[in-house]
């Protein structure tokens, strides 16, 4: 069979319409909570009588909290039922909760806009488990590393566009208007294109749905733990979760205080971050060649620890205030650049072929739950990064330079577990 670029999957229906879903879901997500927080932080001061701090930090909690109630039964209707329709419904909610998000944007009624986050991490929720289980039953096994890195790169993207976005709207004295407008139409957008996602062949009816919200979460790390190397894919990848969540979270500072940037260092850093990972993720498929395949993992965690290491002593030790083009011109800050840059080329060959293992080497009637396990757990790192971070820059005031090079260390040690992967083989067919 000949092998063709990743990338005429974009001219096809099978593909097409969901990666335009998923697209503008991630998109909408990004450009609505970071234009709430942006509204509150500098329009409102507070909410309910709490610091800015606090509700930067209530809003994380608000829209992670359903990912840990709800993905048990989430995974059970993506297994139970004909994964198309998911989409439909929940891109449908979508359209309602952006409605009500554009009257309270609109009306500045942001008790209410933050309860929704609330309702956006319940979508995001019963979106995740069937937007990974969906690529196996509508493409082939040499497309589906390919297929990984396509929605790989389209959420990255997507997710800076949007962060970039909600920072371009605040400048305009109708911001919160415009968004308003701006997130209803992309909303029916997405629902439009989910409309034309194909109907799959499977259904799983012979599974039972339980409403027992933290039961049913805890029943999937069960499930997941059924195959050793498909958990161990899964902590790999919830690994690489807890590093890019400690990265971008550190950027604004890392920015400020040791680039002496303006806000325009922040976007440039975050694009240059994105650019390295949607490049990693095109490569996979080249790499393995066509191939359900973990070779690229360990080459992948390897460079995460070494650009990691050498992003430490990159750091101007006396830097002077500098704006994006400073980056991009003097020497010495763009090592900076061009280590980020590696440093999501690295990720994006870490996680794109450990996606498609897991996919692949999952029966089908357990394949969405174990997606959503792993959703879980990603949450479970990106909360543990959080607090690994307060404790490191906070307790022991260690600089952030300082922070990434531990990373890097403990990055190293991940190496050791994640290169046995490698030897495990992919079957042909695993649907009991």
């Amino acid at each position: 069979m000949a092998k063709h670029s990743q990338f005429r999957m974009l001219g096809q229906r099978r593909f097409l319409p969901f990666y335009l879903t998923q697209f503008s879901g991630a998109f909408n997500d990004n450009l609505y909570k970071n234009a709430l927080l942006l509204l509150i932080t500098y329009n409102v001061g507070g909410l309910m009588g709490l610091s800015v701090n606090v509700v930067v930090n209530l809003a994380a909690f608000l829209f992670i909290l359903p990912f840990f109630l709800f993905s048990g039964i989430a995974g059970q209707m993506a297994d139970h039922y004909e994964k198309s329709r998911i989409i439909r419904n929940v891109k449908l909610a979508e359209i309602v909760i952006m409605g009500l998000a554009a009257i309270g944007l609109w009306f500045g009624w942001y008790e209410l806009l933050l309860l929704l986050l609330f309702l956006m991490g319940t979508q995001s929720t019963f979106f995740g488990p069937v937007k990974y289980a969906i690529l196996p039953e509508v493409l082939a096994d040499d497309e589906l590393v390919g297929g990984n890195g396509l929605v790989s790169m389209g959420t990255f993207v997507a997710i800076l566009l949007g962060t970039i976005a909600a920072g371009l709207l605040m400048g305009y004295e109708a911001a919160a208007k415009i968004i308003a407008v701006l997130v209803l139409i992309v909303a029916v957008f997405g629902y439009l294109a989910s409309r034309k996602v194909p109907t799959t062949n499977y259904h799983g009816k012979d599974i039972t749905i339980r409403f027992r919200p933290v039961r049913e979460t805890w029943q999937l790390m069960v499930v997941a733990a059924e195959r050793r190397q498909v958990m161990l894919a899964v902590l790999a990848i919830s690994w690489f979760w807890f590093l890019g969540a400690a990265y971008l979270t550190q950027f604004p500072n890392f920015a400020r205080t040791n680039l002496l940037g303006d806000e325009t260092v922040v976007t440039l850093l975050l694009a240059m971050f994105t650019v390295g990972i949607s490049i990693g993720s095109m490569m996979c498929e080249r790499l393995t060649r066509h191939h359900i395949s973990l070779a690229p993992v360990p080459w992948g965690v390897l460079g995460l620890s070494l650009l990691g290491v050498d992003l430490f002593f990159a750091v101007p030790e006396a830097p002077v205030s500098s704006t994006w083009w400073t980056l991009v011109t003097d020497p010495e800050y763009l090592r900076v650049l061009l280590d980020l840059v590696g440093i999501g080329i690295c990720g994006g060959l870490f996680i794109v072929p450990l996606y498609a293992f897991i996919q692949h080497e999952t029966p089908h009637d357990k394949r969405a739950r174990i997606i959503a396990a792993l959703n879980v757990i990603n949450a479970l790192f990106m909360v543990a990064s959080a607090l690994v971070g307060i404790l490191v820059l906070g307790v022991l005031e260690v600089s952030i330079p300082g922070f990434f090079l531990l990373l890097s260390m403990l990055n190293a040690l991940v190496l050791l577990a994640v290169w046995r992967l490698r030897h495990f083989k992919t079957e042909k067919s695993v649907d009991n």
